[in-house]
């Protein structure tokens, strides 16, 4: 009798796991069908780091990165506090599917600074924004010598 009860409470712990596991009817609302994200150009900092220092007066070498995989990358702007700095464009045919720039800016203002990158495709469409902060530390004044 004790076998035939264990076999018993087997097969019904057995049931209750393969039907905890199948659920054959939703009682949650219906989802909407997730869209696929647009193919837009891509773009991002690669020089300096976000949230670094720099020295009031310094030339700063803003590298960046910009890549897409549909008609290619024409042209790079560079914003700094919202005035555009510079732009770059590839040399070697009106767009490319991957991008390197770097374009200069004078640091200067001690204070953060607002650093911002587009891309552009050949037809005008943009990347997101990649935005990033710098700080401008003032120069250091040399010790007087004694």
């Amino acid at each position: 009798m004790c076998r035939m009860l264990k076999r018993v409470l087997l097969v019904i712990v057995a049931a209750l796991v393969v039907l905890s596991g199948c659920n054959l009817r939703s009682t949650s609302a219906p989802t909407d069908t997730p869209f696929p994200t647009p193919d837009i150009p891509r773009i991002r900092f690669i020089f300096p780091e976000n949230n670094s220092s720099v020295i009031d007066g310094t030339d700063v070498a803003v590298e960046l990165l910009a890549e897409d995989s549909g008609s290619g990358i024409a042209k790079v702007q560079l914003i700094v506090d919202e005035v555009l700095q510079g732009e770059g464009h590839p040399e070697v045919s009106p767009s490319v599917p991957a991008f390197s720039v770097k374009i200069h800016w004078m640091a200067q203002g001690i204070g953060l600074h607002s650093l911002t990158a587009i891309a552009f495709r050949e037809d005008g469409k943009t990347s997101n924004a990649a935005t990033m902060v710098l700080l401008v530390i003032p120069r250091p004044t040399a010790a007087p010598s004694s």
